[in-house]
Order: C-alpha cells, then sequence, then structure tokens
C-alpha cells in the first residue's frame, strides 16, 4: 500500500452552501501531512468524510486501503482520532476514562497511558468536569496516540494547549512517523505544520490551491521587508533584483521597503555595497502563502514530484 488515504473527486454539500468542492489527494504511508486552512475552509468536513461521520455527495475516499463506509469497524481498529471539539464524560476521572477507552481498543498497556500522561502532563486523579480546555485537549492526545495506531487523524490538535504541551505534541508526531505512522493533522497554524510536516496541502474554500513541500511553500511565500542604511540609497539599485517588488524610499532616501519573494540573496548582495544600520524581513502569514502561490482560487494545485 503506497498511500494511506486516497480521495477522488471528494464534494460535499449542504444544501445551497459548498463544504468540499471536487477534492483529489493522495497521502502517502509513513508521511506527516499537514492540512492547513483557515476555519471553514473545509478542513473539518474532509476528515468527517474520512472517518463516515457524513457521507459524500459525490465522490470517494479510501484510507488504509479500505472504504470508510463498508469497512468502518476495521479501519477504527488501526486508527487514531482527535476531533476538534473532542468531548467526553465529565463525571469520570482521567483515569476510569483513559482505562475505559483502552479497552475499547482491545487493551493497551497501563504503562504506555502512564508515559503519555506524563509527558503531557496531565493528572490522572483529576475529574474531567473539572479540567481546563487545554488538560481536556490533553486527554484526545494520549487516546489518539496510546494504541499507536497506523494513522493519525488529528483536526486542530493543539488547540487550547501551552507552549510547552505544544512541543510535547510535535515531539509525539515525530516520533510516530519514525515508528512509520502516517499522521494527518489538519491545522490554521503555519508554524506547528511546518516543524513536523513532510508535505502540506492549502485548503480554501473548500478547494485544494496549494500541495507542496514546507521548504518550497515559503520559498515561494511573500515576504514584508525593510532596510535602513547609514547614507541614502537610490531605489533603482534594488527594483530590479530577483524577487524584489513594490519598493518604496523614504523621503529621507536611507529606508527601503518593499516585497520579496524566494531566495534574498541578490537583495542582500546589494545591500551590502552600503552600510546597513538595520534590517527586517517577516516571516509570511498563512494568508500570505495563498496569495503568492494561487491569487486566483480556481488555480490547480501545484505539487512536487518528490519530496
Amino acid at each position: 500500500m503506497e498511500n494511506a488515504i486516497e480521495l477522488r473527486e471528494l464534494t460535499k454539500t449542504y444544501g445551497s452552501r459548498r463544504g468540499l468542492a471536487g477534492l483529489t489527494l493522495d497521502v502517502r504511508v509513513g508521511e506527516v501531512f499537514g492540512y492547513l486552512g483557515p476555519n471553514g475552509a473545509g478542513k473539518s468536513t474532509t476528515i468527517r468524510l474520512l472517518l463516515d461521520l457524513i457521507r459524500p455527495t459525490v465522490g470517494r475516499a479510501t484510507v488504509l486501503g479500505l472504504d470508510p463506509r463498508a469497512d468502518g469497524v476495521e479501519l477504527r481498529c488501526r486508527l487514531g482520532y482527535l476531533a476538534g471539539d473532542f468531548v467526553v464524560d465529565g463525571r469520570q476521572r482521567v483515569r476510569d476514562c483513559l482505562r475505559f477507552l483502552a479497552d475499547l481498543r482491545g487493551g493497551v498497556p497501563q504503562q504506555r497511558i502512564d508515559d503519555l500522561t506524563d509527558r503531557l502532563g496531565l493528572d490522572q486523579n483529576a475529574h474531567i468536569k473539572k479540567l481546563s480546555k487545554g488538560n481536556r485537549q490533553k486527554i484526545g492526545l494520549v487516546q489518539a496516540f496510546m494504541h499507536t495506531p497506523e494513522l493519525l487523524i488529528l483536526d486542530e490538535p493543539t488547540s487550547g494547549l501551552d507552549p510547552l504541551v505544544q512541543q510535547t505534541f510535535l515531539d509525539l508526531v515525530t516520533e510516530a512517523a519514525a515508528n512509520g505512522q502516517t499522521v494527518f493533522m489538519s491545522s490554521h497554524i503555519m508554524d506547528e505544520v511546518e516543524a513536523v510536516a513532510d508535505r502540506v496541502g492549502i485548503l480554501r474554500d473548500g478547494r485544494l490551491v496549494a500541495l507542496d513541500s514546507v521548504a518550497q511553500l515559503r520559498a515561494g511565500a511573500v515576504r514584508e521587508i525593510e532596510i535602513t542604511f547609514a547614507e541614502p540609497v537610490r531605489a533603482e539599485e534594488f527594483a530590479r533584483l530577483p524577487g524584489v517588488r513594490t519598493l518604496v524610499l523614504d523621503p529621507a532616501g536611507t529606508t527601503l521597503r518593499g516585497q520579496l519573494t524566494g531566495e534574498p540573496d541578490a537583495l542582500v548582495k546589494a545591500a551590502a555595497r552600503h552600510h546597513v544600520t538595520a534590517l527586517r524581513a517577516s516571516e509570511p502569514t498563512l494568508d500570505g502563502l495563498f496569495h503568492a502561490y494561487y491569487a486566483d482560487a480556481e488555480a490547480a494545485p501545484r505539487s512536487t514530484a518528490a519530496v
């Protein structure tokens, strides 16, 4: 089996509202795939279709070589799932909840559960109803990872987590990938996906508008730049450099502002001919990636042949 997930012309409509429109996508076995997009883009709809929680209007999905509808029971034994709105019975203690979920999986060693809760800083003796949103999210992470599934499907997995726990989560994803597991992770946060993903798909308005490695997406993104010089410079000296556009020089002629795509090498070398007192380049936002690569929402997705 080459692909853990195969989607072909997957479409979901809700009356006059479109959730997904003709999504075709392969997620390879053993890769970490980041599924990015703003809220409402269709990420959760895709995941619910993968799990047969909802049914497609048109198209088909194959997960681990199985049909989510016909082979639902077998499929659920082989994957771990964290919902974007993870909810469990608040009357239970954390330990009892995780033990119950482990037994549903056919049994998970208690040591495995203990190791995960320790790493995430989750108190197993606490009553769930007294936990913060972040600590309830930790329960969701433990139940998704604890049985070492072939495929992890994670919908906004770091919602409510503090930065230290977010890093622990990223470590868990890295370890799962090293173990040969496949991870399909939806998020609207570029930085966390960039840290672990092999490839990224970007969704907008129910359509896949970008498909590439993180490095390639970053390379084509638009960065805002600002260079301050000790003495006045001429804008013409920088205007025709590769990747440079919309340059503006302040009235004093010492501060240059503009946009840059691709490698900054030519710009840096040109600036180095002068005395530079300050240099700033902003990291691209998710919205910036949309506009840099696929300003037209109807454009076909770009992909790399090998990542």
